[in-house]
């Protein structure tokens, strides 16, 4: 199963979008996909107690973490970086368990000229240090508001080919590692 995480908690956001974009090509290769919004987070999650102890509405968020057999990262770029909440996410996950050989992909997105360059590199350095797996094929989506229309589709079919693309690789790069895993 590939678990999409929708890096925001920003309602209507363009991640969002993209996010169901993204699973829609794991979905036409025939992948269990699952989908963690973190829109959808528990509030209680924030208080400082669930350093010490996770609110049960948790659980479902870290059980599909630590069931995935690998994880679509969908981040929006806000203020040179990866948003707040999705950094205290991953903070809030079993450690080392929830990324420790686990195979890893990003995808970003921005208003900006470089598609949150800057929060996918961020990201890739706190997931290479939880030693996860990084597939080296990122899209990147800059200039976000023009590349979506009122119905959230892309105005380019070159973007739902990149993403395409990147897909059939890392499935391809997740089942290369399960057969090495296997051996």
């Amino acid at each position: 199963m590939i678990v999409i995480i929708s890096g925001t908690n920003r309602p209507g956001s363009n991640t969002r979008k993209v996010t169901t974009h993204v699973r829609a090509h794991y979905q036409s290769l025939g992948v269990e996909t699952h989908l963690l919004d973190l829109a959808e987070l528990p509030p209680e999650i924030i208080s400082p107690a669930a350093y010490a102890s996770k609110p049960e509405a948790f659980k479902k968020f870290s059980d599909a973490i630590l069931a995935a057999d690998g994880l679509v990262i969908v981040t929006p770029e806000y203020n040179g970086g990866a948003p707040g909440i999705l950094k205290y996410f991953i903070d809030m996950l079993p450690f080392p368990e929830s990324f420790e050989h686990r195979p890893v992909c990003f995808v970003g997105l921005a208003a900006g000229i470089w598609g949150a360059l800057r929060p996918v590199e961020q990201l890739q350095a706190i997931f290479g240090y939880r030693n996860a797996y990084l597939f080296p094929e990122r899209v990147f989506l800059p200039g976000i508001g023009k590349l979506l229309d009122e119905a959230g589709q892309f105005t380019s079919p070159d973007l739902e080919k990149r993403l395409g693309q990147q897909a059939e690789g890392f499935v391809g790069f997740v089942e290369s590692l399960r057969r090495k895993k296997l051996r």
